[in-house]
């Protein structure tokens, strides 16, 4: 007898979940997915002008390890929606304090990127943008550059539609049944063999069971217009990330048709999904403040957005994919990193569903942990 394909409900159409919709479907499985809004969202934290990708991965070696696979993988995904959405820029980080930068540079020297120190003269002669004075060091590393988050995930959304996935937007989920596989969504059941829940910061409102655990953090970015002057240095930038007292900030070069960005990572660790989106003057102080700190003649720049979005955060930054009933999973990012690896975690969720293998396995390499310690 012809074995049926599995049928999968995915809940939420962000990153991770038109991955998973794009690599099951790319089995053969049947896919619905689901999602509060318009597919894809513009609400979704997915939906961005840029995000970075890198090789180096500091405190975070696990994901360093599995970075040449997300880039294989993404390679997979351009070769099948017909367009490259990945601009390689090279990456410097600042330091304003005494940095030890000899774990990055054998993390790098692994996967054979090539990678450099900069003197503080040089920091101030090619990023003339930055405040000079305090610069410490500098490390360049290559293998890095911009994904364009919007354009990836509209190009997903229109793959996944061409290629039978079952689109449900602003279809609002009331109930996931992990012990069936399936779900209540207007007042309707869906059935199929597994349902799984990649909500991002939406995860505590449908599963409660995961509160305390991945908490939604409500985070901020400006969009900066620089000055006239200044502008031929920015569109020759390298993606940067400046780090000093009081501060933690990266920032995306305004290339490739995009705006100039800078957020941080610290996370706030307060709010939920379905919250105003309306930035507040608490949420861009410490991002105004940062930017301060760290662009020469910050007061020239113009502000041309303020925009809130949610990341979904663990205690030790990790993705969580794991059973959460015989027919469930969760699949959830953990803060920014979840649009590098997205393709990639995905992937493997999609072999797991269809080949049935170890959910303990899965659950340590999603979480960088099985490429840690081989």
């Amino acid at each position: 007898m012809e074995k049926l394909p599995v049928k999968v409900s995915i809940v939420g159409a962000g990153i991770a979940g038109l991955s998973l919709a794009w690599a099951l479907r790319k089995r053969g499985a049947e896919v619905a997915l689901f999602d509060a809004g318009p597919i894809p969202n513009p609400v979704s934290s997915s939906f961005d002008e840029h995000r970075i990708t890198r090789h180096s991965y500091g405190h975070l070696p696990g994901y360093g390890a599995l970075m040449p696979q997300a880039f294989a993988v993404y390679d997979e995904l351009w070769a099948d929606i017909g367009a490259t959405h990945y601009l390689p820029t090279n990456m410097v980080f600042v330091s304003r304090s005494e940095t030890d930068w000899s774990a990055s540079a054998a993390e790098l020297d692994r996967v054979n990127i090539p990678h450099r120190l900069i003197s503080p003269a040089e920091v101030a002669t090619r990023l003339p943008m930055l405040h000079a004075g305090g610069v410490t060091s500098a490390f360049e590393a290559g293998g890095a550059g911009m994904l364009f988050a919007s354009r990836i995930v509209t190009d997903l959304a229109r793959w996944v539609a061409e290629h039978g996935v079952s689109l449900h937007p602003h279809t609002q989920v009331e109930d996931i049944d992990a012990a069936r596989g399936s779900l209540t969504a207007g007042g309707t059941r869906h059935d199929a063999d597994l349902v799984v829940v990649s909500a991002g910061a939406w995860l505590p409102e449908l599963l409660p069971k995961t509160a305390g655990r991945m908490v939604p953090s409500r985070q901020l970015l400006l969009y900066l217009q620089p000055p006239a002057d200044l502008a031929k240095a920015w569109s020759k930038a390298p993606i940067l990330v400046d780090s000093g007292s009081g501060h933690g900030a990266y920032i995306l070069p305004p290339r490739g048709g995009t705006r100039l960005k800078i957020g941080d990572h610290i996370f706030t660790r307060r709010g939920q999904g379905s919250d105003d989106r309306t930035a507040t003057d608490a949420d861009v102080a410490p991002v105004l403040a940062s930017a301060a700190s760290i662009f020469d003649r910050f007061e020239d720049y113009k502000i041309l957005e303020r925009k809130v979005c949610y990341y979904t955060v663990t205690d030790d930054e990790s993705f969580v994919v794991e059973p959460i009933g015989p027919a469930g999973w969760v699949l959830s990012a953990c803060s920014g990193h979840g649009f590098k690896l997205g393709p990639l975690i995905a992937k493997g969720l999609a072999d797991a569903i269809i080949d049935n293998r170890s959910p303990e396995h899965l659950r340590e390499w999603a979480a960088g942990r099985a490429a840690r310690s081989g």
